[in-house]
């Protein structure tokens, strides 16, 4: 298992003989894989939401493929299906693991269905609209602000008519969160105070916080807050490679004073509730008001460095690779 920094020591690449289908089952062969921050608390041997990977398990992962052997009667070869495939080009999925599967309509990319139409922008859609509650006129804080999550939080921010304010590292990455995202502004953490760059663009504080990265980050959020303000903790990707957890945040006080609420949530809560989503960023991303942004690396055996890619701030956008 990692200690710290997940490493490329943790992984073993294996070669196995393609398995055949049998009664009930199909064959898939893998031809994206989705990288998500919360498959690297997975790694741990503590209770998490899920039970924790095992020593020797395939590593955990969504992916988007084909079928290629089908004995099953709702499916046939050729249809495209994304789940919880893990990192590897072909398998069987059975049990539980078929029931994780859903063909992907021909309306939507494969890339596209793992990341705006996947975890990536339903958990941005749901975080946002059902546990930040924003109204028209109110300032939004967005920080890891270009990545997966993030960028989509505040494209929909503004299509909802509010202020959007994105924290993100480098003057690249800030740019294009202004240029091409959408976003009103950007606070470059990597060469600027994040609390007086918080103040600088929020001066009468921040109505509604995603949080997506904690720490010294989070702390200076927290003490930027608005009256009634709604902080939406989807994740906190600074502390997902430390050995000891960082120490809360001194200015937790401050939901006191604001009388401000701080909420976490998973995606898996609204599942009935995808469809709604997809269609409404659908005719999003059909009148430009959303952009999808996808950073996609190649080849299998990159799979590790692709992963390693989440945690040094390399990628914009939705982690993916083609395989």
């Amino acid at each position: 298992r990692p200690q710290g920094m997940v490493q490329e020591s943790n992984f073993e690449y294996r070669e196995q003989p393609i398995p055949e289908p049998g009664k009930g089952e199909v064959l898939i062969q893998n031809l994206y894989l989705s990288f998500d921050p919360t498959f690297r608390g997975q790694m741990e041997d503590k209770p998490n939401y899920v039970p924790p990977m095992q020593i020797g398990d395939v590593m955990r992962g969504v992916s988007a493929g084909k079928i290629v052997k089908s004995n099953h009667p709702d499916y046939k070869e050729g249809d495209l299906v994304r789940g919880a495939g893990g990192w590897q080009d072909y398998f069987v999925p059975a049990g539980d693991d078929f029931m994780s599967f859903e063909k992907i309509p021909d309306s939507v990319s494969l890339p596209n269905s793992l990341s705006i139409f996947g975890i990536t922008g339903l958990t941005a859609y749901f975080g946002l609209l059902d546990i930040g509650q924003p109204k028209p006129g109110d300032v939004v804080l967005v920080s890891g602000a270009a990545g997966a999550v993030g960028s989509v939080v505040g494209q929909i921010a503004k299509v909802k008519g509010c202020k959007a304010v994105g924290i993100a590292g480098g003057k690249e990455k800030c740019e294009w969160l202004i240029q091409k995202a959408n976003f009103d502004a950007a606070i470059d953490y990597k060469n600027e105070n994040v609390y007086k760059g918080i103040r600088k663009h929020c001066p009468d504080g921040v109505n509604v916080y995603f949080e997506n990265v904690g720490g010294d980050i989070l702390e200076a959020a927290l003490g930027c807050l608005a009256q009634k303000a709604r902080v939406a903790l989807c994740g906190g990707i600074s502390s997902y490679n430390s050995e000891v957890p960082p120490p809360g945040p001194r200015s937790l006080m401050s939901l006191i004073g604001t009388r401000s609420r701080m909420e976490g949530f998973l995606i898996l809560d609204y599942e009935k509730h995808f469809p709604k989503a997809i269609k409404e960023m659908s005719e999003w991303i059909a009148d430009g008001r959303l952009v999808v942004q996808e950073d996609m690396q190649e080849g299998f055996e990159n799979a590790p460095e692709t992963f390693f890619r989440l945690f040094s701030g390399q990628n914009r956008g939705k982690q993916l690779l083609k395989i």
